[in-house]
């Protein structure tokens, strides 16, 4: 308790050295880009940025999948050689009138035959007027709403990492709701474009035969053209080839006509089905539909078998980029719309970190008054530690490149006027012993046993609570809880092994018969 080697004197003050080199990537520039340079990101109420509220249509995940459950519906019956009368999609439900009476059992032993997505995702019945239904279940609704929202914060992410912004904070709030923090940018509207867009991308055979009419048969819908010059077209409501097999997407010129164009390419499945499609129709167009438009309909010349395709469309730089952006991303399950938009600028930002430096100074300094004042040589080491806390604290949230934000400059200042706690336990406890008379030596001993465990004790009933806060908090609570924890991990390395180091080695090279405290 009373004796520190010299490897251990010498590992401490590595540690410490470290932590300081640590800190200076967030003081300095980085001399070469070769150097690792990890520093403290600024959070959005620091930095300045865009705050977007994104909500995801729940309504449109139910309408899509009840339009491909109504094409299912309508191929089951005809590769079974079923009729069918008045089919028609409902809110929850596909339903249908039998060819004759007499088909209705196998019209049901068909229908119920069909895969399903998810365990007992619809039932199929049969009414006392004769319609057979084909229905949702509530509980598959809802389990795909869940799967909504997790799809779409994942693919939310990917589509915002490739726009290269520096640590966006993408959180989901409630049932149907994203956040998206944007430090840094202050004009989100390239983000908000490429976020309100789908994306989702399919290749559907051109139905010729409905071309200039005005009511589509059954299974045809008519579909706007990208350029709304260029009309409408009459497609197939099957897709034949799902954009979600989608490998890699970029954007690049086209060596024959000179102008931009998306480049795409096909994992297995994909491959199989696109060379497929394209052997059985030879001659014929074949729609590449974006978000329910389509972008070009070029007639099937030969069978394409490579697995990979090329969009044209006189699309610019930026739109082909953002296109491919899209395509590699994935499309989003259902679309997002922004129901709430924030900006927050550099000067407010710069405002806020000069407040919180101010606070956290003044904090410091009020703190190294006390215990100077109060403690004398021994405070003077617990204000070294105090700082060597405060270095240590910055130097793990650089090496993870944490994001720093107001609550978060809050949790340091909790932790520096925790840290001193400790400090003054030990130093009461030793005063208690001196009372008490014992020797200086025995003072000193006494009083680092006896405060050792109750410092242990109160900082492992709040760590547990802290990483409590940062596992279930969201936002500025996770900022607080993380430096807190931090701070406590530093604060028990500091007090217990910092301090009483310098108070031991001064204790050994002195020894005094009085103790300054």
């Amino acid at each position: 308790m009373m004796y520190y080697s010299r490897l251990k004197m010498a590992s401490v003050i590595g540690i410490c050295l470290i932590g300081l080199a640590l800190c200076l990537p967030n003081f300095i520039r980085q001399p070469a880009a070769s150097i690792p340079w990890r520093q403290i990101h600024l959070g959005l109420d620091l930095r300045g940025g865009s705050y977007l509220l994104l909500q995801v249509d729940m309504h449109s995940v139910t309408s899509d999948r009840l339009r491909t459950l109504t094409d299912e519906t309508r191929q089951t019956l005809l590769k079974n050689g079923l009729g069918y009368r008045n089919l028609t999609t409902g809110a929850q439900a596909v339903t249908f009138t039998p060819r004759a009476p007499t088909e209705a059992e196998a019209d049901l032993k068909a229908l119920r035959a069909m895969p399903m997505n998810v365990p007992s995702e619809f039932s199929v019945s049969q009414t006392p007027d004769g319609l057979i239904s084909v229905a949702l279940s509530e509980e598959a609704s809802h389990q795909r709403a869940r799967d909504a929202i997790t799809q779409s914060i994942e693919i939310v992410r990917r589509r915002i990492d490739a726009t290269g912004a520096i640590d966006p904070q993408i959180t989901r709030q409630g049932e149907d709701r994203i956040i998206v923090e944007l430090p840094g940018i202050s004009d989100p509207e390239r983000v908000k474009h490429l976020l309100g867009t789908t994306a989702k991308m399919t290749f559907h055979l051109v139905a010729d035969s409905a071309i200039g009419s005005a009511v589509p048969p059954p299974g045809v819908s008519i579909l706007p053209m990208s350029e709304a010059a260029q009309g409408t077209l009459p497609v197939y409501n099957h897709v034949d080839v799902d954009g979600a097999d989608l490998t890699n997407a970029s954007a690049s010129i086209d060596q024959q006509s000179g102008e931009w164009a998306v480049n795409f390419t096909f994992d297995s499945v994909g491959a199989r089905q696109f060379g497929e499609v394209t052997r059985a129709n030879v001659g014929k167009r074949f729609a590449i539909v974006l978000d329910n438009k389509v972008i070009e309909a070029p007639v099937i010349r030969t069978a394409i078998t490579g697995g990979s395709g090329q969009i044209t469309g006189g699309f610019s730089a930026q739109q082909a980029t953002d296109m491919a952006l899209l395509l590699r991303a994935g499309a989003l399950p259902a679309p997002l719309n922004v129901i709430e938009q924030r900006s927050i600028g550099p000067s407010l930002g710069a405002d806020s970190i000069r407040a919180g430096a101010m606070s956290l100074l003044a904090g410091l300094v009020l703190v190294i008054a006390f215990m100077t004042l109060f403690y004398g040589r021994f405070g003077w080491y617990a204000n070294i530690a105090l700082l060597a806390n405060l270095v240590l604290m910055i130097a793990i949230l650089s090496m993870f490149e944490a994001t720093l934000t107001l609550p978060g400059m809050a949790g340091m200042l909790l932790t520096l006027g925790m840290a001193v706690d400790a400090n003054i336990l030990i130093n009461e406890r030793i005063r208690e012993e001196i009372a008490r008379g014992r020797t200086a030596l025995q003072a000193m001993q006494a009083g680092f046993e006896r405060a050792t465990s109750t410092i242990i004790d109160s900082n492992a009933t709040a760590l547990l609570a802290h990483v409590m806060l940062f596992v279930f908090g969201t936002g500025p609570v996770k900022g607080f809880a993380l430096t807190i924890t931090i701070g406590i991990v530093t604060t028990l390395f500091t007090t217990l092994v910092l301090s009483r180091m310098l108070m031991v080695r001064w204790y050994a090279r002195t020894r005094p018969t009085v103790l300054p405290v």
